[in-house]
């Protein structure tokens, strides 16, 4: 063989042999997520004085998730006026056990501004809705309950389950 052909035959082996390797994601392709996704149920439950246990449930992926729900009536000078509750979070997966919870509680209070009609007349009443309600961020471990805020009227408590595995 040619001394000439068998160097350049070296020097192609040598090059390529240095070059580097294809790699997973080549140029201009979408990066690809090792994280497997889940959904987390979280469910919130407040035990009241007067009106006993209560709870609301949401499944949800990573991420936020917001519920305006009615939660019954008050009455008002023989009206129905509606009481609503919200609920809005954002889940962030910490490790496959844990999790960080930003979470918003809340309810609306209907309350009488001011009252008309006397003796023998029709009552009517007008009223505003005062809004209530807990913010906070919590570490959660899934699948147990967490105390989130206890008082004279009850306490709240929050569960969030990973879902899947």
């Amino acid at each position: 063989m040619n001394p000439l052909r068998l160097l350049a035959i070296i020097s192609l082996l040598a090059i390529t042999s240095q070059a580097a390797p294809p790699t997973a994601n080549p140029a201009g392709s979408p990066p690809t997520d090792t994280k497997t996704a889940v959904n987390y149920t979280i469910r919130v439950g407040w035990q009241d004085v007067k009106n006993g246990t209560n709870s609301l449930q949401v499944v949800t992926g990573e991420g936020s998730v917001e519920l305006d729900t009615m939660a019954g009536a008050v009455k008002i000078n023989d009206s129905d006026v509606p009481t609503t509750v919200k609920l809005t979070a954002t889940i962030t997966e910490l490790t496959p056990e844990q999790g960080r919870l930003r979470l918003f509680l809340g309810r609306t209070v209907p309350y009488v501004t001011s009252s008309f009609g006397g003796p023998g007349a029709m009552k009517s009443s007008s009223y505003s809705q005062l809004s209530v309600g807990l913010e906070s961020t919590f570490i959660v471990t899934f699948g147990k309950p967490l105390i989130i805020q206890t008082d004279g009227n009850g306490e709240v408590s929050v569960l969030v389950k990973r879902d899947g595995k």
